[in-house]
């Protein structure tokens, strides 16, 4: 049987890594892993998320840096950030039309 959880975070959600301190904003969400077996076992195994549970892809930018990246974070290893962080990665204002209450709003792209 398929164990369904409803995600916590939605697309459009300003998050940070709890441990690596990155932050991001949401712009996909898997309902289980569903990255490569390889990436998986790449992730030392002490800390190695359970797959059975949502996984997020991320605009994210370093906390160390302003480099951007993708990140693709499960949901145990984020929390939301509190409105008014300001997730600066070049890719936001190609899927999203700016913010309102500290989300992040979808472009709606016509056909």
């Amino acid at each position: 049987m398929y164990d369904y959880r409803m995600a916590k975070f939605s697309i459009g959600t300003p998050v940070e890594h709890k441990r690596y301190g990155f932050k991001g904003v949401i712009f996909d969400v898997d309902p289980e892993f569903a990255n490569t077996e390889e990436w998986y076992q790449s992730i030392p195994s002490d800390v190695r998320p359970d797959k059975k549970q949502p996984f997020y892809h991320l605009f994210a930018v370093s906390s160390d840096s302003d480099s951007p990246y993708i990140a693709y974070v499960s949901e145990q290893n984020l929390k939301q950030v509190a409105p008014g962080d300001e997730i600066n990665h070049p890719a936001i204002v190609e899927y999203f039309d700016g913010s309102c209450g500290g989300v992040y709003l979808p472009r709606h792209k016509v056909n």
